[in-house]
């Protein structure tokens, strides 16, 4: 049988101290990175658990504040689209009343057509989507909620032809734009009249169908091309001028209701943050490594690499005659 030399077996020695070394110097370089021990089972022995835990609740926390933000910025932008609705119609209702009471026809004629930029306007802050989602479409958030507002100025034009007297048109325009069945739900807007998201706001809102109602019937009370009976019949605009104010002022609490979900949602993520803070500080300080500390470890251990390869590379060259040298 031969027996190794016993140089042979130093040196085999060393090797595994070697491996031994580079394993430890690249688990102590990624601890000074991260500055958390690498092997938590080992670190942390019957501790695991209780890590583990503290890790979930950090990251629970993470999915619900992402979760959170997204809600607000839909609530944000729904917020900005009432506010761009509000902000646009508001004085039209004065202008019309001032020409009216003057009968500046030409000042009528103003109103009217802002009636009209202003009805455009509201259409398109109502089309507002979030990612590829409709935010005034209620359920059916695939679908732009509103067309052209030409399509519903014809049919109020043609609602206020068909209509005999004012009361007559007043009626026939509470059934288009307050029932089910009225063509404001059946033929202009496209969504749906309920929403699973408490947050959102539909097109079939009474505070924003009040308002689109009003700028309609200012918007086709245009001297220059007013149906006729709304030229024998002034009192039919000062009601829309009326009936803008008062669909501002409820737009005005829909706006404030949605603040106070915004005001809601600011203080749960506050909490969020206490709560992150807590979890986290539990969590490092079962898991988190002094990066100094091993930083410091890490030049120890090369400076042990260096000797052993230096330590190894004399044996390999040791002989007798080296040595009787």
């Amino acid at each position: 049988m031969r027996i190794p030399p016993p140089n042979s077996l130093i040196s085999a020695q060393f090797t595994q101290n070697i491996v031994d070394l580079r394993q430890s110097i690249a688990r102590t370089a990624q601890e000074a990175t991260t500055g958390r021990y690498s092997d938590l089972t080992s670190h942390l022995s019957g501790r695991i658990g209780t890590a583990m835990l503290s890790q979930k609740a950090v990251d629970d926390i993470a999915f619900q504040r992402e979760q959170l933000g997204q809600r607000e910025a839909r609530l944000d932008l729904v917020q900005r689209s009432l506010t761009r609705v509000h902000d646009r119609a508001q004085g039209i209702d004065v202008s019309m009343q001032q020409a009216l009471g003057t009968g500046n026809l030409a000042n009528q004629g103003l109103a009217a057509r802002d009636a009209k930029a202003a009805l455009g306007d509201a259409f398109a802050a109502l089309n507002v989507r979030f990612g590829d989602r409709f935010l005034f479409s209620g359920d059916a958030t695939a679908t732009q909620p509103l067309p052209s507002p030409d399509a519903l100025l014809d049919d109020i034009r043609q609602l206020a032809t068909n209509s005999a007297d004012q009361a007559a048109f007043e009626a026939a325009l509470d059934v288009y734009f307050n029932t089910p069945a009225g063509g404001w739900q059946q033929s202009i807007y496209a969504g749906t009249s309920t929403a699973s998201d408490p947050d959102s706001v539909t097109g079939a809102n009474p505070a924003l169908t009040a308002v689109i109602a009003s700028l309609a019937v200012l918007a086709i009370s245009d001297p220059a091309s007013r149906p006729a009976l709304i030229e024998d019949n002034p009192g039919i605009t000062s009601v829309a001028a009326q009936n803008l104010a008062s669909g501002l002022t409820s737009l005005t609490n829909l706006r404030s209701d949605r603040g106070v979900v915004q005001g809601q949602l600011t203080v749960q993520r506050e909490s969020l943050d206490i709560e992150e803070t807590i979890f986290t500080s539990a969590f490092n300080a079962l898991t988190a490594r002094d990066q100094y500390e091993a930083a410091s470890a890490l030049k120890d251990l090369e400076a042990s690499l260096e000797a052993s390869y230096l330590l190894t590379s004399r044996l390999s060259s040791l002989s007798l005659l080296n040595y009787l040298r």
